[in-house]
């Protein structure tokens, strides 16, 4: 089973995710750790990528996706998959991919983003993500603006409520 946690940049994808790996003991990746070095410097630069960018990141995602169904991992990736085309190339023919959608405004965010000093997103890039961001509509939807802990208890709730957990 792969729990796919998505949103913007700064919504809180690697927290919930590492959290939410820690009370499943499910394997928690990073979908920011598997983008080409060109996408990183574009990223530092405050370039936004381009659908280009983003489709060489997401076929690396997919042969992720494709070693953990392999393995039958039980896993969680912190994902922004922005766009419904971009769900759907990870989702595949996958059946037991659960979407989870991190909710937020932009002012809530960007603040959030102001006071990171250990990730390479520029808050410039923000409003780009926001004008490419397609909401989900196959997904649970949970709001940042919860603390983490609430928000873990609302994705293991449902993981429940699907039988995955």
């Amino acid at each position: 089973m792969l729990c796919i946690i998505m949103g913007v940049a700064g919504s809180g994808k690697s927290t919930i995710g590492k959290l939410l790996s820690d009370r499943t003991g499910w394997t928690f990746y990073d979908a920011d750790d598997f983008h080409p070095p060109e996408n990183i410097d574009k990223m530092r630069r405050g370039i936004p990528l381009n659908d280009e960018d983003r489709r060489t990141w997401l076929f690396i995602l997919q042969g992720l996706i494709a070693e953990i169904f392999s393995q039958q991992e039980d896993a969680i990736l912190a994902c922004s998959a922005l766009k419904e085309d971009y769900r759907q190339i990870l989702q595949g023919d996958y059946q037991d991919i659960v979407w989870v959608y991190l909710r937020g405004d932009y002012d809530f965010i960007i603040n959030r983003i102001e006071q990171r000093q250990d990730h390479f997103f520029p808050k410039e890039v923000l409003r780009s993500q926001f004008a490419t961001l397609e909401e989900p509509e196959a997904a649970l939807t949970v709001d940042i603006s919860l603390p983490p802990e609430a928000i873990a208890d609302k994705i293991l709730a449902y993981l429940v409520e699907l039988g995955f957990q």
